[in-house]
């Protein structure tokens, strides 16, 4: 199992008591915990806060209530949840609803769902079924999130969110947890969700884990789960340290959706948050709480700073330990060897989705390595065109490689020369590095 692995070679992997005893108790008073087990009073505290979070329709406190309750007042679309509620248990989510009487509503997996279905459930949620406390609880129905576009490929029924552990006020480590066809459209690892790592200074995901094993694409697809760009990352973070000053938590977990209209919104906050997301990082969350611990955060821009200054490229230095393969951005300069093995710097455009690397006609002219050795017809953007092939050697992030490549004029275009995927086998992409490197002449 990768999780054994991941443990043998990262022993400081911070666990479930270390947490409780080191951080959580020191750095959250009673209080602090309140807040965080209760979704409808951290919602009140954070929107009086200006912070945002998902309307709340009607709540459900008493059997009578639910008795009295009217149910033509609910949209057609809505989620149902427990107040206290642990780990994503009790939650409903209704996606529509039938037009004629009785209207049943549709759930993710399309079934139908009725009223009485829908009272039974929050019997359950009343009598503390799903409560962290096993205590009687809070039913209430809540704005449903609209699914991003970006996103929609990867989640299965559901919506992704993002987890984000934060520690005296400064964000420490991020993942977010895609839904699959085996959560049953919950973006819960434990039922077989996917955890992806976040890099904390771009917001651009790395490594992929499911049911404890590193997996590179959505499964079913080709799409890869690595280099997805989380919209408005800076914000999110923002998010992240504004609720824990207001909030008072020392040591959270905050959920966070990108709502398709409204943007980053916060979901729930956690004082006891999960530990999985080590593994997705491939990085002890202790090393990160120990170079925050005892900073003197004063300014949410402050501890964002911190944040993505101290963590950001940690996940891509792991991942090239473990897969050999350096990690590269779209574009990288590179050394173009000549025929007398003279090395030629110049900018270069990394692009995956190009077989073969193409370089320009007139720089190989000026470098004497234009000796063409075969021809190969290749659809363009002009149509169908045959292509030179030379041979070629450049060196790509202090790796030498050595291959044959297309000759083509590309005097307009803004590199003059682009590295395809069939040179790119020991390295990994991502699309969020160098992106501000400038192209340098030769």
């Amino acid at each position: 199992m990768f999780f054994n692995s991941i443990r043998k070679a990262n022993s400081a992997l911070l666990g479930i008591n270390a947490r409780n005893l080191t951080y959580k108790r020191p750095s959250n008073s009673r209080r602090a915990i309140q807040i965080a087990d209760s979704k409808l009073l951290a919602k009140k505290i954070l929107s009086k806060n200006g912070l945002p979070t998902l309307q709340t329709y009607s709540t459900i406190k008493t059997i009578q209530e639910l008795r009295d309750f009217d149910w033509t007042s609910l949209p057609s679309t809505f989620t149902l949840k427990p107040n206290k509620g642990l780990g994503g248990e009790g939650i409903m989510i209704v996606y529509g609803r039938k037009k004629k009487f009785p209207y049943p509503w549709i759930k993710a997996d399309h079934k139908h769902i009725q009223i009485k279905d829908i009272q039974s459930h929050i019997l359950n949620i009343l009598e503390g079924t799903f409560s962290s406390t096993s205590l009687p609880d809070i039913a209430f129905f809540e704005e449903r999130i609209k699914l991003l576009k970006l996103f929609k490929p990867y989640a299965y029924r559901g919506i992704p969110d993002i987890r984000i552990i934060s520690y005296n006020s400064v964000p420490v480590m991020a993942e977010i947890r895609f839904p699959t066809k085996e959560s049953g459209g919950k973006a819960n690892l434990h039922l077989g969700g996917i955890g992806v790592g976040v890099d904390m200074g771009t917001g651009v995901t790395t490594n992929a884990i499911q049911n404890d094993r590193i997996i590179e694409h959505a499964p079913g697809t080709r799409l890869p789960l690595r280099g997805i760009q989380i919209p408005d990352w800076k914000e999110v973070l923002r998010l992240v340290v504004h609720a824990q000053q207001v909030t008072k938590i020392g040591f959270l977990g905050i959920d966070i959706a990108i709502d398709r209209e409204k943007g980053p919104v916060i979901l729930e906050l956690n004082a006891r948050p999960g530990l999985s997301i080590q593994i997705a990082n491939l990085t002890p969350l202790d090393d990160r709480l120990q170079r925050v611990k005892g900073l003197k955060v004063k300014t949410i821009n402050q501890g964002v700073k911190i944040a993505q200054n101290l963590f950001g490229g940690e996940i891509e230095e792991g991942l090239e330990e473990i897969s050999g393969r350096k990690v590269i951005g779209i574009n990288e300069p590179i050394e173009i060897l000549d025929k007398e093995k003279n090395h030629h710097s110049t900018m270069a455009k990394v692009d995956t989705g190009a077989y073969r690397t193409t370089i320009c006609s007139v720089l190989a002219k000026k470098l004497n390595i234009n000796q063409v050795i075969g021809q190969k017809k290749v659809r363009g953007a002009l149509g169908l065109e045959e292509r030179p092939i030379i041979n070629l050697a450049f060196v790509l992030d202090k790796r030498l490689v050595t291959t044959e490549a297309f000759i083509a004029d590309r005097t307009e275009m803004k590199y003059d020369i682009i590295v395809g995927r069939k040179d790119l086998k020991r390295f990994l992409v991502d699309p969020a590095k160098n992106v501000f490197m400038r192209r340098k002449k030769l």
